[in-house]
């Protein structure tokens, strides 16, 4: 099968670049549902919630990047796409022990929000939840 062409795209984080490079195709969980773009995609402005994101390296042979990242923003402007996340953990590099402690601490602090004991966000916290959770569903992939 033929080679889609590559473009640059980035994973970037608070703390740096989770990925940078080029690559066929980018799959990313934007509000209303997953996002794919290819090269030479329209540009776009989306929200991202926590989910997966998978960068496709080589379509054909199925050599792909997944990360479980949390809520942010995402653009694609002239064969660039960048996804800006709060976090994004590579799939072999989760740690179920830490994601199950911020799912436990998230959901602890839901619960104070329903209670009228915490100010604190409910969208940031079930997104929290959401990014915990996919940690924990991403761990068993490859990337």
């Amino acid at each position: 099968m033929a080679q889609h062409p590559k473009f640059s795209i980035s994973v970037v984080t608070p703390e740096g670049p989770a990925f940078e490079g080029e690559a066929e195709m980018i799959i990313v969980p934007g509000a209303a549902g997953e996002i794919g773009v290819l090269a030479r995609h329209a540009p776009l402005v989306a929200m991202l919630n926590a989910g997966s994101t998978r960068v496709y390296l080589d379509w054909d042979n199925n050599e792909l990047q997944t990360f479980a990242t949390g809520p942010g923003f995402f653009q694609v402007l002239e064969d660039r796409a960048i996804a800006l996340v709060d976090d994004a953990v590579p799939a072999g590099e989760i740690d179920r022990e830490r994601a199950q402690r911020q799912l436990d601490e998230a959901k602890a602090e839901l619960e104070k929000v329903d209670a009228g004991e915490s100010t604190a966000d409910r969208w940031q916290l079930e997104q929290r939840v959401k990014h915990a959770e996919n940690q924990l569903s991403v761990s068993g992939a490859t990337g």
